[in-house]
């Protein structure tokens, strides 16, 4: 019976989280349009359905807190009451408390929060100081009408199996994570087998080709490659999430920010719909709550100082994201001040992380990327929301970390507009195979730019430091056999291949021996001997059978920047 009512209380919790999630996007919406009928009977249920639950499993200060937020909405939805400001506030500080109710409830703390400072505002903005006691005469009968709805919801096997709306129910189960991790390493083993299999059919054919044998196995083999093409596919998207998990919270965050900074600033969020891995849009969490903190508080101008400009004085802030071949773009822009270049050189200067003449060389487009710099700020002052540049060290250290990169395009009294270009997918990934100091490395092909076959001349030495030119901009450049045996003397060739790389705000080159090819890879723990060797970031196992390196590009570029300092 415990097992039975554990599976009822996690199913709560789970569509409780749901709801609460959706919830704050409808609040804001309903905030631009406090008329529409549709959008109040829609959060009403919402309520009502949590309370429902609650009452049904005995939480009790839930439905405390869900009945009077309930109260509200009824009365707003019936046109009692007109929503400003001050209801929403209200209404909004409930819900925060209903979400610790559910995570109290989650942990198992036993833990109880007092209600009354919530339950007071509410109670306020209802205007009508004798609704508690009515609420408590009206409570058991409405409690036990909720308790049998939830009771036919939770045990719908049974009484609905002849009815149609049983079909609903099977179109999704929950799966544990662990679960998913296992199918998707199996499908991973699969492709390493399909790959070896591909590699050793070609040698085959090669030596006898008119055999009957070698075409039946051939043709086997291709029928092997398609399903666990399939199954790869099948196993990934299982594991795909939209990015509208993340982008969710961001309405009420923007919407809470302006109001306590005296701005007005419209969000507008596209591409919510576009699916990403589940680790990937854990990483990505942080890293936008940094931007669009900072974007509202130093990007974003007073309404006064908006209109004296010529600008609206209303702000805008656009969230987007789009899926481009194997990567997401995921980007951030507001309309507001933007960055000054000479204002980042002329900190840089004056923290000692530039010299005046470097400063002066400089691009400008490079200089942005100056606030990448743990602690790097051009704020005049430091307000509790933000600084400009606070927490830019954890967005690159986050988007570095899933191979992803960094750009940023700014124009002063115009705007700022931050981008990242994010992998697919962190599993089975595609991998550009390249031989250096006789051995075979791998490169994530999310990090490759572009490869190029150059002279040896073409690569030049710049105050002890190679650099190629490429289309009016200079890359460092790093030799793979220098980082692996130490060796960093030129080898005789007359043909030098470089495989230009962008990890996080920067871009740089690998100058490697040969090009061998792309490959499609699953990539295994280095185990606990060779955890956290650096510039490595796991291995893998070739359609040769040879076990390759794969090269951790960000520990690659720490390296390479240490390589110079010692020049």
């Amino acid at each position: 019976m415990n097992s039975e009512m554990d599976d009822i209380v996690n199913d709560f919790i789970s569509e409780s989280t749901e709801v609460l999630d959706s919830l704050d996007q409808k609040f804001i919406e309903l905030e631009k349009n406090p008329g529409d009928k549709t959008l109040l009977n829609d959060i009403f249920r919402s309520v009502h359905t949590i309370k429902g639950a609650a009452g049904f499993l005995g939480f009790q200060q839930m439905v405390e807190v869900t009945h009077v937020t309930e109260d509200v909405l009824n009365k707003l939805r019936k046109g009692e009451m007109g929503l400003d400001a001050t209801i929403m506030d209200a209404i909004l500080q409930s819900v925060d408390l209903i979400k610790v109710l559910l995570h109290n409830i989650k942990e198992k703390n036993g833990r109880e929060e007092d209600l009354k400072p919530v339950i007071a505002s509410l109670a306020g903005v209802n205007g009508n100081s004798s609704k508690k006691e009515e609420a408590k005469k009206e409570e058991p009968p409405q409690l036990t009408v909720i308790s049998t709805e939830k009771k036919e919801k939770e045990e719908p096997v049974k009484p609905q199996a002849r009815e149609e709306p049983h079909k609903e129910k099977e179109q999704s189960i929950r799966v544990d994570i662990d679960r998913l991790d296992s199918v998707l390493n199996i499908a991973g083993e699969l492709v390493l087998s399909r790959n070896r299999l591909m590699r050793l059919g070609s040698k085959l054919c090669e030596l006898d080709t008119e055999s009957e044998l070698l075409s039946q196995m051939e043709e086997g083999i291709a029928q092997l490659d398609l399903v666990t093409t399939d199954l790869q596919l099948a196993v990934m998207k299982m594991r795909m999430q939209p990015i509208a998990k993340v982008f969710n919270k961001f309405p009420r965050m923007v919407r809470d920010l302006a109001r306590q900074s005296g701005k007005e600033i419209e969000l507008s969020i596209n591409g919510e719909e576009t699916e990403l891995d589940k680790t990937v849009i854990e990483e990505i969490g942080d890293p936008l709550v940094h931007l669009i903190r900072n974007a509202v508080d130093h990007g974003m101008e007073p309404p006064e100082e908006r209109a004296a400009k010529g600008k609206p004085r209303c702000g805008t802030l656009c969230l987007s994201a789009y899926q481009e071949g194997r990567h997401i773009i995921v980007s951030v822009a507001d309309d507001g001040r933007g960055i000054d270049p000479a204002a980042i050189k002329k900190s840089a200067v004056e923290k000692g992380l530039l010299t005046p003449e470097d400063a002066e060389k400089m691009p400008n487009k490079e200089a942005l990327n100056l606030i990448f710099i743990p602690g790097f700020s051009t704020a005049k002052k430091v307000s509790n929301i933000s600084g400009r540049g606070v927490g830019m060290d954890v967005v690159k250290t986050n988007i570095s970390r899933i191979n992803g990169t960094i750009s940023i395009d700014s124009e002063v009294g115009k705007g700022m507009k931050i981008i990242f270009r994010l992998p697919l997918t962190l599993a089975i990934i595609q991998a550009l195979t390249v031989e250096a100091g006789r051995e075979i490395y791998g490169i994530p092909l999310s990090t490759v730019i572009e490869n190029i076959r150059v002279e040896a001349d073409d690569v030049k030495t710049i105050d002890g430091r190679e650099v190629i030119h490429l289309r009016d901009r200079v890359y460092p450049v790093v030799r793979l056999s220098g980082l692996v045996d130490g060796n960093i003397s030129a080898y005789n060739s007359q043909w030098k291949y470089i495989v230009l790389i962008g990890i996080g705000e920067k871009s740089f080159g690998i100058l490697v021996d040969r090009l061998h090819g792309q490959e499609e890879i699953v990539m295994k723990s280095m185990g606990e001997y060779l955890k956290g060797t650096e510039g490595i970031a796991g291995a893998c196992i070739n359609g040769d059978g040879k076990v390759i390196l794969i090269l951790d590009v960000a520990g690659l570029l720490e390296s390479m920047q240490r390589l110079y300092i010692h020049c």
